[in-house]
């Protein structure tokens, strides 16, 4: 498509797409927050809970950056 192979689009897709949806995933989360009148604490609770899945995810990456030799 567009002079792209298929693997070409997959990782753009979980590279940038999957980083996209992660920022917009901690908007939600401030969303949330802001809506529920959480206050600061509130809020650091909410970012901790609900965006740790998002650094081990970007800890993955980072790992596998690192076991690849490229660090």
């Amino acid at each position: 498509m567009f002079g792209y192979s298929e693997q070409q689009i997959a990782q753009f897709g979980l590279s940038w797409g999957v980083g996209a949806f992660m920022v917009y995933m901690v908007f939600i989360i401030l969303q949330l927050a802001r809506e529920s009148k959480a206050g600061r604490f509130g809020t650091f609770v909410l970012l901790l809970g609900l965006g740790f899945g998002m650094v081990g995810y970007l800890a993955k990456g980072v790992i596998k950056w690192f076991m690849t030799g490229v660090g």
